[in-house]
Formats: C-alpha cells, sequence, structure tokens
C-alpha cells in the first residue's frame, strides 16, 4: 500500500521544512505515527491505511528523513529537545484544538518517549504507544541500576543488551556509517530485510534510504551518550502507554522494559510473536492493538487518573499480553476440550469463531466467551469433513472478521473396535472428520494465513494413540497418526512463512468423546454398555480438558512441534522413540473394558 491517497502540507519549524501526509477523516481523532531509523514515513504506509479507515491519521519525514529537509549543520541538529519542537509544530498544524495519539516505532518511539514525559507537550498528547524502542532516559537508569547493583541476572541482562547493542557503537564512528549507507549497505537493504526480517518486496524501502540513513546517524551521535551517561530524574509519562514488544527482536531485550511500570501511570503491555520491523510485517495485528487503546483513550480521557489503560477491557491470565485482538478459530467447540481451548483463548483477550455441528452447543460457548473476555465471538455451525462447507466459511470469516490469526484443528470423533469388524463406512466416517477435517482446515485457513504473509498458527489435535499403537483402535490411531505427520510436514512449509504448526497429543482427557464413540462389531446394546465402560475409566483418570486448553495456548507462544500433555501421553512418547518394542508388546493386550 502506498501513500499516494494522502494529503500532503508542508509544516516549517527551526529552519527546515517537515513533510507531513494526512489520511482519513479529519474531524475523527488524530493519530500521529513516527517513524524510525533508518526509514521514512512509508514504513507505515500499511498501519495507516488501515487506521485511516477509522481514525485521522498523520505521518511525517522526520527531519533529515525522506522529504523533509536536513538541518545545517547536521551536528547537533539531531537532539531530542529538535524532534520536539517538529513534533508540537506538526501536532499544531494538524490537530490545533485537540490532543492527538501518538505511535511510534524504533527511534520514532525513543523520542516520541521524550514527547510523553516532558511537561511542554502535557495536553498535546491523549495516548502513546510504543514499539521496538525504549526512553533513553529509562534506558539510562537502567544501566546505572545494573551497574551500582548487580546480581547474576542483572548483569547478564546487561551484558545480553550490549551485544545487541552493536549497531549502536558502529553508527557513532566517523564517516564510515554515511560511506556503508551511500554504497553497498544501502543496495543491499531491501534485500537483507526480506531475508532477515521477512519484510515483504513491495517497493519498501524508498529510493531515499542511503541519505536517510546516513543523516540519521546524527540521531544516536546527538543523543545516546548524553542521555545515558545523565538520565533525566523526572521522565514519568504524563499520559497513558500501551508497550508492543516483538517478541523476536534482535536489537532490543524484553528485560529493558522490566521497571516500566514506575515511570507511566497507566500501562498496557503487548507481546508480538515477530521480528524488529513489525509496521511492515505485522499491520494487522498492529492496527488492531493501536485502534482499541485509542478508542479506550476516547471513551476514557487521557489524564494521569483516567485513560487506555483504564478503559481497555482488561483480560486475565498469562497469555493476556500475547493474544489480545487476535482472531482464533477453533473447530469442536461445543464441549470438550475445543470448548476448554475457545474460553482459554478468550480469557487472553482473543477473539473467538467457535466452530462445531451442534447448533446450540457452539452458541454456548460463543456467549460464554464473550461474557469472560473475549472483545467478540462468533458461532458457526459447520461440519469440518465437508470441504465445500469449510471452504465457504473461510471465506465468510476472511470478509468479515480477517485472517484468522490462530488455527485449532480440535474436531473428532472416536471410533473403537478390532479392525476386521471395522467397516469402511466406519473408517470414511472416521477419516472425514478426523483426517479430512484436519486438511481442509490447514488447507484453507493456511493459505489465507500464506497469503496475507504476516505470519500465524495452527494447531491440529492429534492423540497419543498416534504413536501408541493398540488392538482396540486401528481406525482412530490411524487417523491421528496421520495428522502427526501431517502437523510435521506442514511446519517444515510453512517455516519460511513464519507460520508455526504444532500437533497436541492430549492423552485421557475427561470429555464427551466416550458418549458418542462408536464401536465397531458391537450391537446397539453392547455398544451402550462399552461407551458406559469407557466413560467410567475416563472419568477414574479426570484429566481435565482446560489442562490440553493451557498446553495449546502455550504451545503457540513457544511455537512446539509436538506436545503430548499427559503423563501417559508423555511417557507413550519417549517409549517410542527409545524402545517402541515395549509400545508393540502393550498394544497386543485387550483393552479394559
Amino acid at each position: 500500500m502506498e501513500l499516494r491517497s494522502a494529503r500532503e502540507r508542508w509544516v516549517r519549524t527551526g529552519g527546515i521544512e517537515l513533510c507531513v501526509a494526512e489520511l482519513g477523516d479529519a474531524s475523527q481523532p488524530t493519530i500521529v505515527l513516527v517513524h524510525g531509523y533508518p526509514d521514512s514515513k512509508e514504513v507505515w504506509s500499511e498501519v495507516a491505511g488501515r487506521l485511516a479507515e477509522r481514525w485521522h491519521v498523520v505521518l511525517y519525514d522526520v527531519r533529515g528523513h525522506g522529504r523533509s529537509t536536513a538541518p545545517e549543520p547536521l551536528r547537533g541538529g539531531f537532539t531530542l529537545e529538535k524532534l520536539t519542537d517538529d513534533f508540537l509544530a506538526v501536532v499544531d498544524a494538524v490537530s490545533p484544538e485537540r490532543p492527538v495519539h501518538v505511535v511510534g516505532h524504533d527511534w520514532g518511539s525513543v523520542q516520541s518517549w521524550e514527547f510523553a514525559t516532558v511537561e511542554r507537550t502535557r495536553g498535546r498528547i491523549a495516548s502513546f504507544t510504543s514499539m521496538s524502542g525504549p526512553s533513553l532516559d529509562h534506558f539510562g537508569h537502567w544501566i546505572k541500576g545494573r551497574l551500582t547493583h548487580p546480581s547474576p541476572r542483572r548483569v547478564g541482562q546487561l551484558l545480553g543488551q550490549g551485544a545487541k547493542s552493536w549497531y549502536v557503537y558502529a553508527l557513532h564512528t566517523p564517516v564510515l556509517p554515511e560511506m556503508a549507507w551511500r554504497g553497498v549497505l544501502g543496495r543491499q537493504w531491501p534485500r537483507i530485510l526480506q531475508r532477515m526480517e521477512k519484510v515483504p518486496a513491495d517497493g519498501y524501502p524508498t529510493t531515499s534510504l542511503p541519505q536517510d540513513a546516513a543523516h540519521g546517524a546524527w540521531l544516536y551521535r546527538d543523543n545516546v551518550r548524553a542521555r545515558l551517561r545523565r538520565p533525566r530524574p523526572d521522565a514519568h509519562a504524563h499520559v497513558p502507554v500501551q508497550l508492543i514488544t516483538p517478541t523476536g527482536d534482535a536489537f532490543l531485550s524484553p528485560s529493558l522494559y522490566d521497571e516500566l511500570e514506575r515511570w507511566v501511570p497507566r500501562l498496557v503491555r503487548r507481546a508480538l510473536p515477530a521480528k524488529h520491523w513489525v509496521p511492515r510485517t505485522r499491520p494487522d495485528q498492529l492496527s488492531a492493538w493501536i485502534s482499541e487503546f485509542v478508542e479506550g483513550g476516547e471513551t476514557g480521557g487521557a489524564d494521569d487518573s483516567t485513560g487506555p489503560a483504564a478503559s481497555v477491557a482488561p483480560v486475565k491470565g498469562a497469555h493476556a499480553q500475547r493474544f489480545g485482538a487476535q482472531l482464533v478459530l477453533v473447530t469442536g467447540a461445543a464441549a470438550g476440550i475445543g470448548r476448554a481451548t475457545a474460553m482459554a483463548f478468550a480469557e487472553a483477550g482473543a477473539r473467538v469463531v467457535a466452530v462445531d455441528r451442534d447448533a446450540e452447543g457452539v452458541a454456548r460457548t460463543a456467549a460464554t466467551a464473550r461474557l469472560i473476555g473475549a472483545p467478540t465471538a462468533w458461532g458457526e455451525v459447520v461440519d469440518v469433513g465437508d470441504e465445500q462447507a469449510m471452504e465457504k466459511l473461510a471465506e465468510k470469516v476472511a470478509a468479515e472478521l480477517g485472517v484468522v490469526d490462530v488455527l485449532v484443528n480440535n474436531a473428532g470423533i472416536g471410533l473403537a473396535g478390532s479392525f476386521l469388524d471395522t467397516t469402511s463406512e466406519d473408517w470414511r466416517n472416521v477419516l472425514d472428520v478426523n483426517l479430512w477435517g484436519v486438511i481442509h482446515g490447514c488447507r484453507v485457513f493456511g493459505r489465507q494465513m500464506a497469503d496475507r504473509g504476516q505470519g500465524g498458527h495452527i494447531v491440529n489435535v492429534a492423540s497419543a494413540a498416534a504413536y501408541q499403537p493398540s488392538r482396540a483402535l486401528p481406525a482412530y490411531s490411524t487417523s491421528k497418526a496421520a495428522v502427526l505427520m501431517l502437523s510435521e510436514c506442514l511446519r517444515a512449509e510453512l517455516a519460511d512463512r513464519s507460520i508455526g504448526v504444532s500437533a497436541i497429543c492430549p492423552g485421557l482427557i475427561n470429555t464427551g468423546i466416550t458418549g458418542t464413540a462408536h464401536f465397531a462389531g458391537a450391537d446397539e446394546a453392547e455398544e451402550q454398555r462399552l461407551r458406559r465402560r469407557a466413560a467410567q475409566l475416563y472419568e477414574r483418570r479426570n484429566y481435565p480438558a482446560e489442562k490440553v486448553a493451557r498446553a495449546i495456548l502455550d504451545a503457540v507462544v513457544h511455537n512446539r512441534a509436538v506436545v503430548p500433555v499427559t503423563p501417559e501421553a508423555h511417557g507413550a512418547r519417549l517409549l517410542s522413540r527409545i524402545s517402541p518394542r515395549i509400545l508393540r508388546g502393550v498394544a497386543r493386550l485387550r483393552p479394559p473394558l
């Protein structure tokens, strides 16, 4: 997306001219997007286009970048004080009577921390969203705290961030950075971003990159050493702050923000599984979080006692920072593991699409999800084994809600009985749901994730039966073994697209699957007896579905490949790898039914 539709103006301040672009309805609240190094305002184009559907969006080229002019001389022309002058000039031009919401990335975030903490901007900012750029004052206090009160952990944090900051030292050297950027580094930078950060090759960065990067070196030279040596003691934010931390950032350690609460009156933390250049790689998620935060600020105020952090609906649990506002689709969500998983994502603040053949059950799941934390939740009645129905579902979800961020293929049915008693119809039924349902889900939603190019995660619920043979479960075990191998193959194929794939192998879980399981070769009375016996066995084991749900969320957070859940599932997995002969022997035993 380009900024061709933007309205441009020039703002003069301190002897330079800033190129300012505006999108959206100017009568709406204003969001100012501040770019980092070595970028220009175009780094925000994808985010800006999405936000402009609802808000008044303003972008400007920082002095010396893009189409803005550079100070003369360059030395001393990029201090935080002068960058604050520029920001106030832009804000006075685009929103003279109303405070603005500021969003900064990289050096855009570094300078926006200055805007959010100095007295002369009080009343001009409603909220601040920070990503991949700390306050230099907070950073200075962070360093001093670890030097004056060292511990093994604190020293490790200091050394770790010191290693990540190698580029800061390089940019302080005279002349060489400018020569590199105007030479081979400037020519190779787009390829480096594509290879290392998975930034799409869509016309970004712009042709001004070599000049922008050469000028921007003075951002570091004019500010870093001075502020780290003498950090301001009064660098307290006077606005609510949303912190978005890319978990794969190669330049900044998450520990930098360990003590941020002492500096911020209201703080919302978010974690994003991505690398540094999230405005280009994850614009959908950023836009959703920014909109949610801005909306909270507009409805709740923006002084020290109210604001987005107070207005945004709180979410519970260890994963609240990770899944807030993400779109999660769970199949087989009317009961059991599927329902528990939908509830767990709802508690973490995700938007939930619950899918099942049971209309009443899936409606209850969606209603409960909304009650316990999901911003929104929907119930969809679909048979996952029906290819056309799944394709229509994928089209509907994408058109109305967007591309799914996390897909959980959980729907499954039970089938027990010997191979010789299992009919072809039995085989078709179990494979249609347990295997083909997973294939359909992976194919239609996985394709959408891949085409979007912003990553995602697929969870396929297999079973410990996938690697534990049994004379009583030939069809069921075969279907789940196929799901396990499918997951492994997909994981290898989709890794380059930043899409994780996990196979969950629960074990004996106390759900209602035994009440609907089919027992091949048994008449109706015998089947009822076997269902009751199986249900009693699962009830005695009494392992709750909620623990499986927690394992699923952990698998997504940590991108785990194969996740056994119960102790017996872990044990069988271990035996399958070190002594499969034992498992084969156990498989010959008749089940206790």
